[in-house]
């Protein structure tokens, strides 16, 4: 999968897919053969972090 470089663009796409498809983001990184860390650092650009409880990316607050 290529993820897009927009933060706020990868924020939407991936908490979509943790909602509807995955059991958390280690799932969908391996699905999607996409790095965990890459994913993070660029919704972090947005001030979103991952929220494992919620298996959602979050404001950071």
């Amino acid at each position: 999968m290529n993820l897009p470089k927009d933060p706020f663009m990868l924020l939407s796409i991936v908490n979509m897919q943790l909602r509807d498809f995955y059991p958390n983001l280690d799932e969908f990184c391996a699905d999607k053969d996409v790095d965990k860390q890459e994913i993070i650092d660029i919704i972090a650009k947005a001030k979103y972090e991952y929220n494992e409880e919620l298996n959602q990316f979050k404001p950071v607050v």
